[in-house]
């Protein structure tokens, strides 16, 4: 066995946060939870500060409350707040490999062992160097190399659904913000003088002919089943709770508990299914399901009929919009603890357009959607197999093709 003290020391470099571009500025908060990289920060120190130093091939983490696994693989130079630990591979040790080390699920389980405080838990620096390692019977370089090619594609089809997205978005706000959908000539329709009329419901003008109508007209919200504790198991289909919901209109279903003698589908998500959380800090929060999952209690699902998928485009923009959070807010105030009900979201008003505007847009839709929903069925399964695979290549009991991890 070895230790990490062994391969990797800590940056302690410093440099000027005046030094650094927003991009290039790395904090807790933009290093994603398990494993997902990080995202931009969305603003510089307020005042000029000291940061440690990073570079390329640094291998970032959240201190603060470790079992997140918040890690990152830095692919520039920059600048990290105080709380983010940054590992450099020694001389003579392969960057990429050190990442695959710090990649590890038994890793971060080792650092919440000797981490201190209760709240806010911080790993201690000096117990997180002797995290131990077995003597490996292939090269750093094959493991790293394999294990960053992995990260990389599964970072590749995030980039490629952010673009899909982007693309329905920018199409939504075209046709049903700014109403220049094609005329009856294929013409912009506001743009090219199309006749626009007051509706006092959404409060804003909308084209003649259109009008309002509330989310359950569209697709009725249901409530999920209160499981009891004595429910979940290691088997059967996982459980949404409303902390699955993450902000990027995804489920994050790591360590979710499932339920298995349970025949109630009126309370199944499945493939392309949208499902919103209806309490608490993540009120408001809708996400699209990638698989078959039974909704927990204060989880609604709209019911989009038996094709789901031809009609998920319009509704999952239209939530996206400020004035569905504003009004679920405003229903939802005045509770020490935010809720709303089912019912309280099917009373929400939305935007009503004719049939062959709608259906049209929900056709150009469905291809985005389908894609993005291979690709995240991809992610899972490289996701998957990337932290299965990871023990076993540090213990040995496989080992990686050094031609084929060059590829």
């Amino acid at each position: 066995m070895t230790k990490l003290s062994s391969i990797a020391d800590y940056v302690t470099d410093k440099i000027s946060s005046n030094d650094i571009a927003l991009r290039e500025y790395v904090t807790t908060d933009c290093i994603l939870q398990n494993k997902k990289g990080r995202e931009i920060a969305t603003n510089l120190p307020p005042q000029s500060c000291c940061l440690t130093c990073y570079q390329r091939g640094d291998v970032l983490i959240a201190n603060i409350r470790p079992y997140l696994k918040k890690v990152w693989f830095a692919d520039i130079d920059g600048g990290a707040s105080s709380d983010v630990l940054v590992f450099r591979a020694k001389e003579g040790h392969s960057p990429s490999f050190l990442y695959a080390v710090l990649l590890q699920d038994s890793f971060f389980d080792y650092v919440m062992q000797g981490a201190k405080g209760s709240k806010m838990p911080r790993g201690d620096k000096e117990q997180i160097l002797r995290y131990e390692m077995p003597t490996l019977s292939c090269s750093e370089e094959s493991i790293g190399t394999f294990f960053l090619n992995l990260d990389q594609k599964i970072r590749l089809n995030e980039q490629i659904n952010q673009n899909l997205e982007a693309m329905a978005k920018q199409l939504y706000d075209y046709w049903f913000v700014q109403f220049d959908f094609p005329n009856e000539d294929g013409k912009p329709y506001k743009s090219s003088g199309g006749a626009m009329v007051w509706n006092e419901e959404l409060k804003r003008e909308i084209p003649q002919g259109w009008s309002n109508m509330s989310i359950g007209d569209y697709a009725p919200c249901k409530s999920g089943y209160a499981f009891k504790s004595k429910d979940f198991g290691g088997k059967g289909l996982p459980v949404i709770k409303i902390g699955n919901i993450q902000e990027n209109y995804t489920l994050d279903m790591t360590d979710s508990q499932c339920i298995d003698l349970f025949n109630k589908t009126l309370f199944l998500a499945k493939r392309y299914d949208l499902v919103i959380a209806m309490t608490g800090a993540t009120i408001g929060k809708f996400a699209i399901s990638q698989s078959n999952y039974w909704v927990n209690q204060r989880v609604g699902r709209f019911d989009l009929g038996d094709r789901p998928l031809s009609r998920l485009g319009f509704l999952f923009n239209s939530l996206k919009q400020e004035y569905f959070r504003e009004q679920v807010f405003q229903i939802a105030c005045g509770c020490a603890q935010p809720n709303i009900s089912a019912e309280q979201i099917d009373s929400i008003s939305i935007l009503k357009p004719n049939d062959v505007i709608l259906n049209q847009f929900n056709k150009l839709c469905e291809p985005l959607l389908e894609l993005q929903s291979e690709n995240y069925l991809q992610i899972e399964e490289l996701t998957k197999q990337r932290d299965e695979l990871l023990p076993l290549l540090m213990n040995g009991q496989v080992s990686v093709n050094s031609d084929l991890s060059a590829h």
